[in-house]
């Protein structure tokens, strides 16, 4: 809730009003969304080559606090140069905090055999992204874009209190019958490769829909809604993603969960091309909101089963190809936008891309199938 609904994705419903205050473009926009995910970049690169395993606890509770006084600070300047270092600082304090929570929280579910259980934990990010944009239009029309952020800030100074006090790390021991168990369930590590290509190719598609759908709304003529409510649609589909999807894989099986997940997140993000109604844009929020977290829980829980043993690393490594997608994709829409005066081309090439990264997953499905076939017999 703190690193990734608030500290990362409270940037798109508070964007237009930013825009609106300060009058930069929507290049500006997109290199400013660009400077965060570089930042989530730098930080998921350290996070999977510093020695982390023995100070798991302390590193993420300097990660909190250095994502709470970024959001903090974005809320007392105007100047766009200090903005980007801020963005880019909070951008690498998420990246931490989720690699950080990611191995503890996974590695404990694991050692107590339930993994499934990984979607209750990825949920926080759509509860932090649907109550952070119930705050900002009251804040907004009293205290101004600037005051958006301190507030949001204050609320994630309350909750990170309680992960201060309550998540902490302690060694485990995977059982060896787990390790036995998990390596039949999941395709082999050399298969790896294939998931971390659809994996960036996912960070690069849905970032675009992730950045500006909220702005997308506001310049949409036939919206006549708050545009905010579209991102509050947008957590609302995120809250339950996560859980859905991880008993959707327990039964049907990871690879093809994730294809089908990386599908509908791609007819969603097409759909506001084809058709601008209020409704249209609705449904494509909530399609997003219903998988871009859903995808993250897949694709992590999946990587860490095929090597339990080195799971920060791993987590790490698939955060930073997923960042380098993240990073590059609003600096192209923003530049594509400002050319075409249109968000239509960005979304088309967004949707393709999330196809293709399904698409190269294909490959995985015949280990879920020989393990079905091996165990029937």
């Amino acid at each position: 809730m703190i690193a990734m609904g608030i500290g990362r994705f409270a940037y798109t419903p508070i964007l237009p009003l930013m825009q609106n205050a300060l009058s930069f473009t929507d290049s500006l926009a997109g290199y400013l969304a660009s400077s965060n995910y570089a930042g989530y970049l730098a930080g998921a690169v350290l996070a999977g080559v510093l020695p982390l395993k023995k100070h798991k606890t302390k590193y993420l509770r300097v990660s909190l606090i250095f994502s709470v006084i970024t959001t903090f600070c974005m809320g007392l300047s105007s100047s766009y140069v200090l903005m980007l270092i801020l963005r880019f600082l909070s951008g690498v304090a998420s990246a931490f905090i989720f690699v950080l929570a990611s191995t503890i929280v996974l590695d404990k579910l694991a050692a107590a055999g339930k993994t499934n259980w990984s979607g209750v934990f990825y949920s926080g990010v759509g509860v932090g992204i649907f109550f952070s944009t119930l705050f900002i239009p009251s804040l907004n029309s009293l205290f101004g874009w600037k005051g958006v952020w301190i507030g949001l800030a204050i609320v994630s100074t309350v909750l990170a209190i309680f992960v201060w006090l309550w998540l902490k790390d302690s060694p485990v021991e995977i059982r060896k019958m787990e390790k036995q168990l998990i390596t039949v369930q999941v395709p082999p590590l050399k298969w790896l490769p294939w998931l971390m290509i659809a994996y960036g190719l996912e960070g690069l598609g849905y970032i675009v829909t992730g950045t500006f759908i909220v702005t997308i709304a506001e310049n949409t003529s036939g919206f006549s809604l708050n545009s905010s409510l579209v991102w509050i649609v947008v957590g609302l589909g995120a809250i339950p993603s996560c859980i859905i999807w991880s008993t959707l894989a327990k039964k049907s099986g990871f690879v093809k969960s994730l294809i089908f997940s990386m599908m509908v997140q791609g007819a969603g993000i097409a759909l506001p091309v084809f058709s601008s109604t209020q409704i249209s844009l609705l449904i494509s929020a909530l399609l997003f909101g219903a998988t871009f977290m859903g995808i993250t829980t897949l694709a992590t829980t999946l990587a860490r089963q095929m090597s339990p043993a080195n799971s920060s690393r791993l987590i790490s490594y698939l955060t930073a190809i997923y960042a380098i997608g993240q990073m590059i994709g609003p600096t192209i829409t923003g530049v594509l936008t400002s050319y075409t005066q249109s968000f239509n081309t960005s979304l088309i090439g967004a949707a393709g891309v999330v196809f293709i990264g399904a698409m190269l997953l294909i490959s995985g499905i015949r280990f879920e199938r020989n393990i079905e076939t091996s165990l029937s017999k």
